[in-house]
């Protein structure tokens, strides 16, 4: 019986496929194809493989019969027409970050392998924003606990003012606990957050900076999909370390460090909610410009976003002082996007419009009860 001239771009798979039988030459192409599919925990090694197996089609010629001098049959098409069109497209899709496919505590956290942007790279943070406030009061003459941290004069500052505030954050590791994971990702960050208010319309004491708080923390997120009751989803737990302080000398210093443990849920792409415990660093009677601050701002909080809509979404965020003081802050808050983004997607420029009620609403204020009303523009993420 004649020997059969193996083509010289036949793999050892196709080969052995080959050898099998018909059925299993049916199977082989679509059983490499599948294993180069679920290779998501290293989209280089992955493209590697999508690249062999194509080259190892390369030979085929589908739909063709066994020749005539003995030559093998090519084997059937590769590609499986069951899937949609749009699945080769999707695997090799790279935005990460801001592919919509992944649901919105994915992307923020960037809690999976698709959802992923990489190290290095600026995110937002809180919302960025440039706003106009007004108020019921405004602190002309602040106050501490501590001794010598009293204003000795007051200031004629305005109820009505701007608020600025700017939030990034970079990832500076991932992979630290789930490196052998083939889809999720846990990730270390640094953020920065920066509040200034600003007494723009207060030409007569030449519109100063009223108060500028700094808060700088580091965060691990760790990533976690179980399923809770109700179809929520339970994505993330964390830790943290942040400091905040207004940067001001005495009798004006305020300053604390906290450490804390977080973790968030989310019910389709529709809501999420997400909770922060957190415990004061202590400091030394000398160096603590204000003592009780726990029991004003609060020792944790708890917020909800509501997407109602592609382009709206309702927040609320609670603080405690989880004590025998009723005493904390509310923040209701309504985000709603504004024009379109490049290439015709969503635009992260917002309509950004807050009420907020109670103490801590800056350091400065941190012991002072206020209501304030807030319209500006916000840049949630980019």
């Amino acid at each position: 019986m004649p020997s059969r001239a193996i083509p010289p771009k036949l793999s050892a798979l196709a080969l052995a496929a080959l050898l099998a039988g018909p059925a299993a030459q049916a199977q082989a192409p679509r059983a490499a194809w599948q294993r180069c599919a679920a290779m998501t925990g290293d989209s280089t090694a992955r493209l590697a493989c999508f690249d062999q197996w194509a080259g190892q089609q390369a030979w085929q010629a589908p739909g063709a019969s066994a020749a005539q001098d003995g030559t093998p049959a090519a084997l059937p098409s590769p590609v499986d027409t069951t899937l949609p069109a749009t699945r080769m497209i999707e695997v090799a899709q790279t935005a990460g970050c801001r592919d919509p496919q992944y649901s919105g505590l994915s992307r923020f956290w960037e809690l999976e392998t698709g959802s992923d942007c990489g190290t290095f790279s600026f995110r937002g943070y809180r919302p960025i924003t440039a706003s106009v406030v007004t108020a019921s009061s405004v602190n002309r003459q602040p106050t501490s606990s501590a001794p010598d941290h009293s204003a000795p004069q007051s200031i004629p500052y305005r109820r009505t003012e701007a608020r600025l505030q700017l939030s990034v954050r970079t990832k500076i590791a991932q992979g630290l606990l789930t490196q052998n994971h083939p889809t999720r990702k846990d990730s270390l960050w640094f953020g920065y957050t920066q509040q200034s208010y600003w007494q723009v319309f207060s030409p007569q004491i030449s519109r100063p900076f009223r108060t500028t708080d700094h808060e700088p923390e580091v965060i691990y997120v760790y990533p976690t999909d179980a399923q809770l009751p109700w179809g929520w989803r339970w994505r993330y737990s964390g830790i943290g370390v942040v400091h905040q302080s207004n940067g001001q000398s005495l009798p004006l210093s305020r300053s604390w460090n906290r450490a804390y443990l977080m973790t968030g849920m989310e019910l389709d792409n529709r809501w999420a909610v997400n909770a922060r415990l957190w415990k004061r660093i202590g400091e030394s009677a000398s160096s603590d410009d204000n003592p009780d601050i726990s029991d004003y701002i609060g020792r944790g909080e708890l917020s909800a976003f509501w997407n109602m809509d592609k382009d709206n979404t309702l927040g609320l965020t609670l603080r405690s002082s989880l004590n025998s003081s009723p005493r904390g802050s509310a923040r209701l808050e309504w985000m709603q996007t504004l024009g379109t983004g490049l290439g015709g997607g969503k635009s992260n420029l917002r309509l950004h419009t807050q009420l907020f009620s109670g103490y801590g609403d800056s350091m400065i204020d941190y012991n002072r009860k206020r209501t304030v009303f807030t319209v500006g523009l916000s840049l949630v993420d980019f």
